[in-house]
């Protein structure tokens, strides 16, 4: 197991590495001088030059990209070309809402889409079946902003049971925090839902005419068990898939939704950032997600290997 782990960290560096290289190309490609953003349009053609060397951006494109690697490998993000704080103390200030957002997502779609795919599959062709399926494509192909308006209309508008927008920290007290969070979760987690659920239902259905499953029942074993001890545990490898993707795809739904519930986190940043053209904060958070996309197909694998040891080899 630790050779393999060792063996997917080692083939994760080149994909990094490369995604690094990628992001700063292509921002450097796109139309726009940071020198006129940072100098404002009246700038006189001296005091451009001067920002630019100073940004290094006469630089060869080749060590502009060798000298950012390695701001960026010592966790030196740079300056915010608008605000002029630190790029690293911005991430750092937003990463607490995103992280809480996040995490009370993945949590809350599996725990309600494991029991609800299961549910469907046992009963495979008949009502209940249907109506998990059909609240699942529903689901699936609803944007995630209008289930968030939606939700806002009838909790917050019309029942006032929970606040429209912002977010506390959970420092702040433990009931500010929840009740803030309940719409943005249950509005980013929908689409989440439906998916694992539907592929959880095919997964488990396809094990269950296995010869295992059988010789489970034989012995006696009532239904539940047979789903959760056998069927599902062997179902895991696709499962596994599927949540790993899902919480890969957080990275645009969060985005949208703190852009709905107006909340702090590393989306709204994003957003910011795009409109205000500062490419030095719009590169890190870009290299952000992408290495954290990485770092979840490396999870991904790993639990391929602890549910399936045939993967290691």
């Amino acid at each position: 197991m630790p050779e393999f782990i060792a063996r997917r960290i080692l083939a994760a560096v080149p994909v990094l590495l490369m995604v690094a290289v990628i992001v700063f190309l292509v921002l450097r490609l796109t139309p726009g001088d940071p020198a006129v953003m940072v100098a404002g349009d009246n700038a006189s053609p001296e005091q451009l030059v001067a920002i630019r060397h100073a940004m290094g951006l006469d630089q060869p494109i080749l060590s502009q990209l060798l000298v950012w690697l390695k701001r960026m490998a010592t966790g030196d993000f740079g300056t915010s070309l608008i605000s002029g704080l630190p790029v690293k103390d911005m991430i750092l200030d937003r990463l607490g809402p995103t992280l809480s957002l996040s995490l009370c997502t993945v949590v809350f779609a599996i725990v309600v889409a494991i029991p609800v795919g299961v549910f469907a599959a046992w009963q495979q062709g008949r009502l209940a079946d249907r109506i998990v399926m059909s609240g699942s494509v529903a689901g699936f192909s609803v944007p995630v902003f209008i289930v968030g308006y939606v939700l806002i209309l009838l909790f917050a508008r019309w029942m006032h049971l929970l606040p429209v927008q912002g977010y506390q920290p959970i420092s702040d007290g433990l009931t500010g925090f929840a009740k803030r969070l309940v719409l943005p979760t249950l509005s980013l987690s929908a689409p989440y839902i439906a998916l694992i659920a539907r592929i959880v239902r095919t997964s488990v259905i396809e094990v269950m005419n296995e010869d295992y499953i059988r010789t489970a029942r034989a012995k006696g074993l009532t239904e539940l068990a047979v789903l959760m001890k056998h069927a599902l545990r062997n179902a895991a490898v696709p499962i596994i898939t599927i949540i790993g993707v899902s919480i890969a795809m957080l990275i645009s739904g969060v985005v949208v939704i703190e852009s709905v519930f107006n909340i702090p986190g590393l989306g709204r940043l994003v957003l910011e950032a795009v409109l205000a053209r500062d490419y030095v904060v719009i590169q890190t958070l870009i290299l952000l997600f992408s290495s954290m996309y990485v770092l979840i197909n490396l999870g991904v694998d790993v639990l391929y290997a602890v549910f399936d040891p045939r993967v290691r080899y």
